[in-house]
């Protein structure tokens, strides 16, 4: 068992590597590629199964039912058969497989779960801080730029002073598989951030560890996402706030308040860095909600029931 355990390992590690070298994906998605590959190599080695090409549609089928019977979301099944098709496409160019058995069938749908928003009057809540010593005026930077130009939290955190360009209003980020984009910050995020670089540059030397990170932390480094949801969720609680607001929330936020206002899913889509327009599509659902609320509001002939 140990060497067939090898066997399917050393091809997994090639496939890992071709990601990382190559695709240049991030360590998060790797991260989840190596989980769901060891997930199904171990369940092959109690089949039998000692190398990849002895895998057929049968073996995944059955390793996805009994992962579909355990309880697992159609979104982690659709997931995994995801890897599983991107792996063994690596395998048949590498002359490892003849076909890709993960081709054959699909994984069971899971319900559409709407993303998290809040509204536009609890936005305005949360940017109304009372910015008055260096950490909530860095705070209210972090919050505008959020909501102005839909970043991810990565994004945030990996930014760069030379990433923005005040004369052009706009910001340089890197997003998944380093794919850059440029986006635009409106007026309030500006002013923000000039704010906030302007105490930035007059932090003790000493103090200033990274002198590339827009954000720093209290030790002058590049501030870490743990920090940054940890003062996103404090400044919403003391502002009284009462949904959840996490950094994903305020990106949600943006996109569909966006939407809303403009029907335009294609500008949406490019603003948020999303390669696939499906992925962007779920925030259509959020629209419709909106507008279903209203029409049940206003219509005098409208007695649909409706799921908050």
């Amino acid at each position: 068992m140990t060497d067939h355990y090898h066997s399917l390992e050393v091809a997994v590690g090639k496939f890992l590597t071709h990601l990382s070298d190559e695709r240049q994906l991030s360590k998060h998605t790797l991260d989840a590629y190596r989980r769901d590959l060891r997930a199904l190599s171990a369940y092959l080695l109690k089949v039998p199964v000692s190398n990849w090409g002895q895998v057929n549609s049968h073996h995944l089928r059955a390793f996805i039912s009994a992962d579909h019977g355990s309880g697992r979301s159609g979104k982690t099944l659709q997931r995994r058969l995801s890897a599983y098709r991107t792996f063994f496409n690596f395998l048949a160019r590498e002359g490892e497989v003849r076909n890709n058995p993960a081709m054959e069938f699909s994984a069971p749908k899971s319900k559409i779960k709407l993303p998290a928003t809040i509204d536009t009057d609890q936005i305005s809540r949360l940017l109304s801080i009372d910015a008055s010593d260096w950490h909530s005026l860095r705070d209210r930077a972090i919050l505008e730029l959020f909501y102005s130009s839909g970043l991810r939290l990565s994004e945030l955190v990996g930014a760069n002073v030379v990433d923005i360009s005040f004369d052009d209003a706009t910001i340089k980020v890197r997003g998944k598989g380093s794919k850059e984009r440029v986006l635009p910050v409106g007026s309030k995020a500006i002013t923000a951030l000039q704010t906030w670089l302007q105490i930035r540059k007059n932090l003790p030397r000493g103090k200033l560890q990274d002198t590339n990170a827009i954000f720093l932390s209290e030790r002058g480094n590049r501030i870490k996402p743990r920090t940054v949801q940890d003062r996103v969720k404090q400044w919403s609680l003391r502002l009284g706030i009462s949904t959840k607001v996490h950094p994903h929330t305020l990106r949600h936020s943006f996109a569909s308040h966006l939407l809303e206002s403009s029907h335009d899913l294609r500008a949406v889509q490019e603003l948020l860095g999303h390669s696939d327009i499906a992925t962007t599509q779920i925030y259509t659902h959020l629209d419709f909600q909106h507008l279903a609320k209203v029409y049940d509001s206003a219509h005098p002939r409208a007695q649909r029931a409706i799921e908050d």
